[in-house]
């Protein structure tokens, strides 16, 4: 079993911050293969290591429903039940399968406002490893232009370790 997860010991450099917190994502989540449990880990990491991050969480493809998102494991505030493909942030990235940095969603066409208190947003995709989308990460601020490329980067690194690979041969030594 890992040691707890301490945010307060990450390094106060955004871009160390992220490598840190891989490492903390990778133990904690090594030889778990449930993707509900991997979500729920990440977004409880992210949100406990960025006092910026106002909503944090993921929307998953329905299975039912292909062309929607449907609300998953998150840390925040009530979130949209449902999002459709091309839709508002989360949408267009589903829709793209590209990340997405809005400095104030106040200008981004078609914003869907599950609070009004979001001001900003950064949307990774995330897919599994046959590279099929499964799902989007959602992260929001209560201030502009709070997401950049150390971000968009960091983002990416932790979706695409903890869901492209295949978790049942993860194992750190």
């Amino acid at each position: 079993m890992p040691e707890a997860f301490s945010p307060d010991s990450l390094s106060a450099d955004k871009a160390d911050r992220y490598r840190e917190l891989m490492a903390e994502v990778r133990s904690v989540l090594d030889g778990e293969s449930n993707r509900v449990a991997r979500m729920a880990t990440v977004a409880s990491m992210l949100a406990a290591a960025f006092d910026r991050f106002f909503w944090t969480g993921f929307y998953v493809v329905d299975q039912e429903k292909p062309a929607e998102l449907v609300v998953g494991p998150y840390q925040g505030t009530l979130g949209c039940l449902r999002i459709a493909f091309g839709r508002g942030v989360c949408g267009a990235v589903a829709q793209s399968g590209q990340s997405l940095i809005v400095e104030d969603v106040e200008t981004f066409p078609g914003h869907i406002a599950c609070d009004s208190r979001s001001r900003s947003e950064i949307v990774i995709p995330v897919h599994d490893p046959a590279g099929a989308l499964i799902a989007v990460l959602d992260v929001d601020s209560d201030r502009l232009a709070a997401f950049d490329a150390i971000d968009r980067e960091g983002l990416e690194a932790i979706v695409a370790w903890a869901f492209a690979t295949d978790p049942s041969a993860s194992t750190l030594s």
